[in-house]
C-alpha cells in the first residue's frame, strides 16, 4: 500500500490527496499528525504547497527523518510563483539520500491573501481547471513518466531566509469583538502556536504561515495588521472539516 501524505492549511493539498486516493489507491495522512518514517508503505506520495519558494516548515523538518527505500514522489502546489521550488525540493531530497522519483507541481488557487484579495473570477478559473490538471499528473503517475526538475535559479536564500522569519507573521494576528473564544484556532494550528490565556486567544512564537487559523476561523475574527478582510479561502471541493483528517 502507499502513503499519500499531506500538508494542507485550507484544502487545496487534501483536495490532490483525495484525488490521487481515488485513482490510485493508498492511504491519506496528514503530515503533521503523522509519527512514522513512511517505512509501512511500499511507496510515498507527498502533497504539500509551496511555501516561499520552498516547502513548509513541517515537511522540510519531516524529510530528514523519511526510509531511504521507500520510492518518493512529490506534488507541489502553488498560487503565486514556482521561484524554484520543485527543483529544490528535488536537489533537496537527494541531498538526504531519498529515493525521490519525480516532483509535479499544480497551479492551484492562492491563498497568502494577508495584504491583497485575488479575483473571484480567477480564483474560479483556476478551480475549474485544477481537475484535468491533477488528472494529468496522476496518469503520469500510472506510466511512471516522471519529471525531474531541470536546474534553474532558485530563490533558495529567499526560502530559507523567509522560513526562518516565518514566526513574527503571528505577532502581527489578533483577535477582533468577533471572537468567541470557540478555540477552533487552537485546534486546528498544526504547530500548535496558538492557545487562550486569561480569556484572550494568544498567538505564539511558533507560526509557521499556514494561515489555517486565518482563513478558517468561522467568524472572520483574526485580523492580520488591523486589516479588517472578508476575504477567506477554503478550497469548496472538500469538506473544511475534513482538513486534518486521514483517510
Amino acid at each position: 500500500m502507499q502513503g499519500i501524505l499531506y500538508y494542507s492549511s485550507t484544502g487545496n493539498s487534501l483536495f490532490i490527496a483525495k484525488k490521487v486516493q481515488e485513482s490510485l489507491g493508498g492511504k491519506v495522512m496528514f503530515l503533521p499528525k503523522y509519527k512514522g518514517d513512511g517505512s509501512e508503505f511500499d511507496k510515498i506520495i507527498l502533497v504539500t504547497p509551496i511555501h516561499s519558494f520552498g516547502l513548509p516548515k513541517q515537511v522540510y523538518e519531516f524529510l530528514p527523518k523519511l526510509d531511504k527505500t521507500k520510492e518518493l514522489i512529490i506534488i507541489q502546489n502553488y498560487g503565486g510563483m514556482i521561484g524554484g521550488a520543485d527543483y529544490f525540493a528535488y536537489q533537496y531530497a537527494l541531498k538526504l539520500g531519498l529515493n525521490i522519483k519525480s516532483v509535479y507541481v499544480i497551479k492551484m488557487p492562492e491563498n497568502f491573501t494577508l495584504t491583497f484579495t485575488v479575483p473571484k473570477f480567477y480564483m474560479n478559473g483556476v478551480l475549474r481547471k485544477s481537475g484535468k490538471r491533477i488528472e494529468k499528473i496522476i496518469d503520469m503517475i500510472k506510466q511512471e513518466k516522471f519529471i525531474i526538475p531541470k536546474k534553474r535559479k532558485t530563490k533558495e536564500k529567499t526560502y530559507l531566509k523567509n522560513k526562518n522569519n516565518w514566526n513574527l507573521i503571528a505577532k502581527r494576528f489578533k483577535t477582533n469583538e468577533k471572537c468567541v473564544k470557540c478555540q477552533k484556532c487552537v485546534q486546528i494550528c498544526p504547530a500548535g502556536n496558538i492557545f487562550l490565556q486569561d480569556g484572550q486567544i494568544v498567538f505564539g512564537d511558533k507560526c509557521e504561515a499556514c494561515l489555517s487559523c486565518y482563513h478558517r476561523c468561522p467568524n472572520k475574527a483574526i485580523e492580520y495588521k488591523n486589516k479588517k478582510k472578508k476575504f477567506r479561502y477554503i478550497n469548496p471541493n472538500i469538506d473544511e472539516k475534513d482538513i486534518g483528517k486521514d483517510f
